[in-house]
């Protein structure tokens, strides 16, 4: 295992707020009638959502978007770091995916086969995608960050006959090409390449497949897709164990669009702003096929390090991100607020907007102008999934006026089984069950919590070539029904919203039978400033009969000396965050109080999506 650098958050800027423009709020004026029509409309829709979408495979919603959003911009990237952002169209997207498609199927004989696609997020990226699933084969998309083995080793255990990848695994992909002797192809993304040997540039075989076309070969728009067939092949992170190969069907991911459209209404000029790992089915779902199917445009960041500015040059509604990624920025614009001066102005206009708002008053865009353009000014959407996320986060953009939704689901569910809907956000809670599944709790103790099960239409088959872990997690009931063990702990409120309290393996179980979920302690320890992150787990001890309750924390050291002065001694920083974690042992059961700390030196093993791979890092401690 490795660290993945390309996914360290970096230190984000932000200008001054100066909040110079406020208007005078006694002149705002209330239209009772208008507001009382409003009222009358939200509880309706809490009663019976958005209308709902039917579709059953994504080839279903390719035909519909290249025919009735032709004309929309379908994305913008910066092919050129130094150039302006180069918009396409849903027609030339379209024009592309059927001609890679028809040149892949009947020139390269690939109908059928499992195709790896590997590399950033790119253009390219969504074409291989797409013609995958309209048609191909089996798409396997390959988290660009695993190490050059472990590349070697996914491409042979997909048995790949060919291999889509970024100019920038180049490098990568000339390492493993000649242990690989069954791919037949290595295309590489936006080369012009003619075929020598193996190796053949995409452009190449996109300009085969539209002289195919112009010559009447019109088979791959006539392709008839199975909904239930194996389509995608997704190997898991392995956060806990081992990674398993998930396979997907068509219908799982169109019913993650089916599923999402009665709890968000999404309008053709919302722009999603892709910042996650394609690979990963919250992106490639969420962040890729949901907008398609709605005519949005997707602005592909260039990467982690210039959100700021890609943000602010293309102006996205909807944010898709994970924890780590929406706690930094808060904590950012906080910071910057604070030096501004404008900590108890930016408070006092929160509760002062929250009241003008329960009185159908919104003026929150024009009160937070400043914040909103440090975020691309129209930012309506901001979706948090993947792992847990301190719930005074989600509430701070709610009082921005930013909508704050929470997911829930895994890469076995495509990933989506519950979601928090925009007009009943209750910030804290993982989300409602979709309408496609059901969630209920398995077990529950005293609290309610036990483990988390799910039937939905977004389950996937099974796990690849491993029947015997596929029934270890999927039970049938009686009436046929397959339930999800999910390993996720939580409960369901009264109205069916879910929270989520730890993950079955990650507890630590005492002596006496007390169940410690770390997450629950790790997310008070987010709230300590000199703590930059942390990982809370059981630590064996020779002698002790209990599991120590041990902290790894990674100082943040901007925060520290800033506090307590530079050129801190390592003791010095053990002992000022041991004070810290003091106090919030204090809030805690003593059961679950942290009673050995470990300062960390590099940076957390971690996944694509920035969770901290807990097995890898446990299991290196007890290596050295």
């Amino acid at each position: 295992m490795r660290i993945l650098p390309d996914f360290k958050i970096p230190n984000f800027k932000f200008p001054k707020i100066k909040m110079k423009d406020i208007e005078n709020l006694e002149e705002v004026k209330v239209d009772y009638e208008k507001l009382q029509k409003k009222q009358m409309i939200s509880q309706k829709r809490k009663q019976r959502g958005y209308e709902t979408s039917n579709y059953q495979t994504i080839k279903e919603v390719f035909d519909m978007a290249r025919e009735k959003y032709q004309n929309n911009i379908f994305m913008l990237e910066k092919f050129n770091p130094k150039g302006e952002f180069t918009k396409i169209t849903y027609q030339e997207f379209s024009e592309d995916v059927i001609a890679l498609g028809t040149a892949l199927r009947n020139k390269y004989n690939l109908a059928g086969e499992r195709v790896v696609i590997i590399g950033e997020n790119t253009y390219h990226w969504y074409v291989s995608y797409m013609a995958m699933l309209c048609g191909v084969g089996i798409a396997v998309p390959v988290d660009k960050e695993l190490p050059v083995n472990e590349i070697e080793n996914v491409i042979g255990r997909s048995k790949a006959t060919a291999v889509i990848y970024s100019s920038k695994k180049k490098d990568v992909i000339k390492k493993v090409q000649d242990k690989l002797p069954t791919v037949k192809y290595f295309i590489q993304m936006n080369s012009d390449n003619e075929l020598e040997g193996r190796e053949i540039g995409f452009n190449t075989i996109v300009k085969q497949g539209k002289e195919m076309i112009s010559a009447g070969d019109d088979s791959f728009s006539k392709v008839e897709i199975d909904k239930e067939e194996f389509k995608v092949l997704i190997f898991t992170s392995g956060t806990t164990s081992n990674s398993k190969g998930v396979m997907i069907c068509n219908k799982n991911l169109a019913e993650n669009i089916n599923a999402v459209s009665p709890y968000v209404r999404i309008h053709e000029n919302d722009r999603f702003f892709s910042v996650l790992p394609l690979h990963h089915t919250y992106e490639s779902s969420i962040g890729f096929l949901l907008p398609m199917a709605r005519g949005c445009s997707i602005a592909v960041c260039q990467g982690l390090k210039h959100i700021v500015p890609d943000l602010k040059e293309t102006k996205p509604t909807a944010l898709l991100a994970v924890p780590l990624l929406i706690e930094n920025l808060y904590k950012k614009i906080n910071q910057t607020i604070e030096k501004s001066g404008k900590t108890g102005l930016v408070n006092s206009m929160m509760h002062v907007t929250n009241a003008l708002k329960n009185v159908g008053v919104d003026i929150k865009k024009k009160v937070f102008a400043e914040i909103y353009e440090n975020l691309g000014g129209n930012l309506k959407f901001v979706v948090s999934a993947a792992a847990p996320i301190d719930p005074k986060v989600g509430r701070w953009l709610q009082d921005l006026g930013i909508v704050f939704l929470q997911g829930y689901g895994l890469t076995e569910t495509a990933p989506i089984a519950a979601l928090t809907p925009e007009y009943d956000p209750r910030v804290g809670s993982a989300g409602k069950a979709v309408i496609c599944a059901e969630l209920k709790i398995d077990n529950p103790n005293e609290k309610g919590e036990g483990e988390v099960l799910i039937k939905s239409e977004t389950l996937m088959l099974g796990y690849y070539e491993d029947e015997e872990a596929t029934k270890e997690v999927i039970e049938t009931d009686e009436e046929g029904n397959r339930w999800f063990h999910s390993g996720d702990v939580g409960y369901l409120d009264e109205d069916g919203f879910l929270y989520i309290t730890g993950r079955i393996k990650n507890v630590i179980v005492t002596q006496n039978g007390k169940n410690i979920y770390p997450e629950e302690i790790e997310l008070m320890l987010g709230e300590v400033s000199e703590i930059k992150e942390c990982m809370v787990y059981g630590k064996e001890v020779e002698g002790e009969k209990e599991l120590i309750i041990t902290v790894k924390v990674i100082p943040n050291k901007e925060e520290i000396e800033a506090k307590y002065g530079k050129e801190l001694s390592e003791e010095e920083t053990y002992n000022i965050i041991w004070e810290k974690i003091k106090e919030v042992n204090h809030k805690l059961t003593s059961y679950k109080a942290i009673r050995k700390l470990e300062i960390k030196k590099d940076e957390f093993i971690k996944t694509t999506t920035m969770k901290i791979k807990r097995y890898a890092e446990i299991n290196k401690d007890k290596q050295n």
